[in-house]
């Protein structure tokens, strides 16, 4: 769904065609956000402007899931985005991290479309259920995938969609019958397939609905087990439960184990950029001592 976007002052304004995604929308700080992420490049829609801005975004707003373990609601209204990741220094989920950046790439004047995926890392595409978010953007004949919230696995470049041999990059697509699968290198840099898609557009809405189940069923993996991963200057931080792996160039992945929630605080603070003292007393089903 093409949103038409008005410039005024120091923001733009995203303006829906229809009554529910009017309900979606709202004034977009485009200069807040380039700060969040550092970004002092061009604003023209092209291919080196997006490949910048995924960059940037993934560099600086970190995957995490922090609020759903606090029992608190994910917002995906842009007010409720840009408060939490823009204006706090927080990061956020897929649902989360796609909204935002669809929102900012459309006021630049990107064409792109937001899809739904079935994320088979875990479990045979059978079984996985249509709870990923991410994009396709249209660039002088061209499309691209654009998914910055797939925690560990999101590319940091624009995917072409495009029937690819493996090995040719960390990230590539692969056309399965009616479906398009992601394929993205692992921490022990394997291979494996990442999501499956049928690119139908999606409506905004569709995705209130997604993070509804995601942030509230007790079965959600998100309710139940900490997972966090931010690119830091030296490699990438990822963070399962307790368990902490931290890659650093061609290095052997290093690992550790969060001794308690304030190392879980600290971790937060040194290399996520934020802090949070609710997390002092979280409830983590997945770990017994937690809870």
């Amino acid at each position: 769904m093409q949103l038409p976007c008005f410039a005024g002052g120091n923001t733009i304004i995203a303006s829906g065609r229809n009554a529910q995604s009017r309900a979606m929308t709202a004034t977009i700080d485009v200069d807040a956000y380039f700060r969040r992420i550092q970004w002092s490049g061009g604003r023209a829609p092209t291919l080196q402007t997006l490949g910048g801005l995924i960059e940037a975004h993934t560099a600086h707003i970190p995957f995490e899931n922090l609020d759903v373990l606090l029992g608190r609601g994910v917002r995906l209204d842009l007010q409720g985005l840009q408060d939490k990741i823009v204006g706090a220094g927080r990061g956020g989920y897929c649902f989360e991290h796609a909204t935002l950046l669809a929102a900012v790439l459309e006021a630049l004047g990107f064409t792109l479309t937001r899809h739904a995926a079935r994320v088979i890392l875990f479990s045979p595409l059978a079984e996985a259920r249509r709870d990923h978010m991410f994009m396709t953007v249209e660039l002088d004949g061209a499309t691209y995938v654009v998914d910055p919230g797939f925690g560990p696995y999101a590319a940091r470049f624009p995917v072409p969609l495009v029937d690819a041999r493996p090995g040719q990059a960390t990230h590539w697509m692969q056309r399965d019958g009616q479906y398009w699968i992601l394929h993205a290198t692992r921490e022990d840099r394997q291979p494996v397939a990442g999501w499956a898609s049928t690119l139908e557009a999606e409506s905004p809405m569709d995705f209130e609905v997604f993070n509804h189940f995601i942030a509230t069923h007790p079965k959600s993996p998100f309710v139940n087990w900490i997972f966090l991963s931010a690119v830091t200057p030296d490699g990438r931080v990822n963070v399962l439960n307790r368990n902490v792996t931290h890659l650093r160039g061609d290095d052997a992945p290093a690992q550790s184990q969060l001794p308690d929630r304030a190392g879980l605080r600290t971790l937060l603070r040194d290399r996520f950029g934020f802090d949070l003292p609710e997390v002092d007393g979280m409830r983590v089903p997945a770990i017994p001592e937690w809870t």
